[in-house]
């Protein structure tokens, strides 16, 4: 069964998904002129300065709670465990690859997000509902493609986002802290019941204050290392981009294999093309699409261009990717190679805060994707205490096969997706060029009074 699943994973997350992916990034950025760099700033000044509109606007929660609920779903285990991966298979030059997949997946976020609050509704509970299923549905009469991402939504949710991250968790505690695995799921399980049960303006205050912190301490953690270490750090990045063109430390030189792994990592850690993102982008409290768009846009600049950056740095600079050990035991002897024990457990304190905050946003996907499928509030609350009570059997049982389905749902959920993207390409460019207007506009008033 592993077998036959490796290899279907390897089928859908090989060379003509990656291209679908990457490709509709590259033809959103042309299409938006890249945008994703000239309105960056702006963006992030949006993220994080609280805006008037909000208020008034329509939604369930803030701007900034819908940045950290997508956020805390894919600042994870991918940007330690993938960044490692993706370094070992590949060598040192994947993480360029990560970057240029991000600089391209910032156009194909702030596209799902400025169609996801163009075509959301408000569901019979009274709660905004958006996402790829919706913009499918409604913006271009496909429904039954918006049942299929549902579908697959709603499965890889319990994988990806449920029993491989609470299995992580349980993992990295007992081997630095000797914590029983039943004990960790235990405690994952209340602490996860006690957000999702509530809903998503629970989950929405709960990562605004949550995923700041846990992303400060690897940051910090990451860049006490290279500031300690500062003379280190050219040659690192020569060699990533050296690496990026040659694939000279890959068995062979083959290039191929290089971009392949910083493609596929760099997707899987910030999961642009997948249409997750925008399920909490339709929650957001916003007076234009375009707004929450930028907003959501930056979500792809912290977890890859920042956060998988210092991973993939730390390891490089370390120079231990070739001694065997791979994913999180990597991360943490890099880190341990210059802080000792300390920087260990920077990684697997780290790990726990990851792993939980993806269960808390990925509780929420797959809600919606459920309550697409069957329009019944009890429906949708079983579905919440199903997902948390899979809490703990991920923590305390070996799960390969549930790692390797869930992979190939995650693939099979960007399909349908870039679909909708492409085929509605034409309205996130007018929607676009409507909210540049109102920014402008802003801006002047703004000069105006002051």
């Amino acid at each position: 069964m592993i077998e036959f699943l490796e290899e279907v994973s390897s089928f859908v997350w090989g060379p003509p998904t990656l291209i679908l992916i990457v490709g509709a990034g590259l033809y959103l950025t042309f299409r938006l002129g890249f945008l994703q760099i000239r309105a960056l700033p702006y963006a992030l000044r949006l993220a994080f300065s609280p805006q008037k509109q909000d208020k008034k606007s329509k939604g369930d929660i803030s701007h900034y709670q819908a940045l950290t609920t997508a956020m805390a779903a894919t600042i994870g285990t991918g940007n330690i465990v993938g960044v490692a991966t993706a370094v070992v298979a590949g060598g040192p030059g994947a993480v360029f690859w990560m970057w240029i997949t991000a600089v391209f997946g910032m156009a194909t976020k702030y596209s799902e997000a400025i169609l996801a609050v163009k075509y959301r509704v408000t569901d019979d509970n009274g709660k905004m509902a958006g996402g790829p299923m919706y913009y499918l549905e409604r913006g271009l009469n496909l429904k039954w493609l918006g049942v299929i991402f549902a579908i697959f939504g709603s499965i890889a949710a319990f994988g990806i986002g449920n029993m491989v991250q609470s299995n992580s968790v349980s993992d990295a505690l007992q081997t630095s802290f000797s914590i029983p695995t039943w004990v960790t799921g235990l405690v994952l399980t209340v602490l996860t019941a006690l957000v999702v049960l509530g809903g998503i303006k629970t989950i929405g205050k709960v990562t605004s204050f949550f995923v700041p912190i846990m992303a400060v301490i690897y940051v910090l953690g990451g860049l006490t290392i290279m500031v300690m270490n500062f003379d280190l750090i050219p040659a690192a990045v020569n060699l990533i981009l050296t690496d990026a063109f040659t694939g000279s430390a890959v068995g062979g030189g083959i290039l191929g294999t290089v971009i392949r792994y910083g493609v596929a990592r760099g997707v899987f850690s910030n999961e642009a093309g997948l249409g997750s993102a925008p399920i909490a982008a339709a929650a957001a409290k916003t007076d234009y699409p375009g707004r929450q768009a930028l907003v959501s846009m930056t979500q792809v600049f912290i977890d890859t261009i920042i956060v998988c950056s210092i991973t993939g740095i730390t390891i490089v600079m370390a120079d231990m990717y070739g001694a065997g050990a791979d994913g999180a035991s990597l991360t943490g002897a890099s880190f341990a190679y210059f802080l000792g024990g300390f920087g260990e457990h920077i990684v697997t304190i780290s790990i726990v805060f990851f792993a939980f905050s993806t269960l808390v946003g990925w509780s929420y996907y797959g809600e919606k994707c459920f309550g697409y499928l069957f329009k019944n509030q009890n429906a949708m609350k079983a579905y919440r205490l199903i997902f948390v009570l899979i809490v703990f059997y991920g923590a305390v049982e070996v799960i390969d096969v549930v790692w390797l389905m869930s992979d190939i749902f995650n693939a099979l959920m960007a399909v349908p997706n870039i679909i909708g993207l492409l085929g509605l390409s034409g309205v996130v460019v007018y929607e676009t060029k409507r909210f540049m207007k109102v920014a402008k506009e802003e801006k002047q008033q703004a000069k105006r009074t002051g």
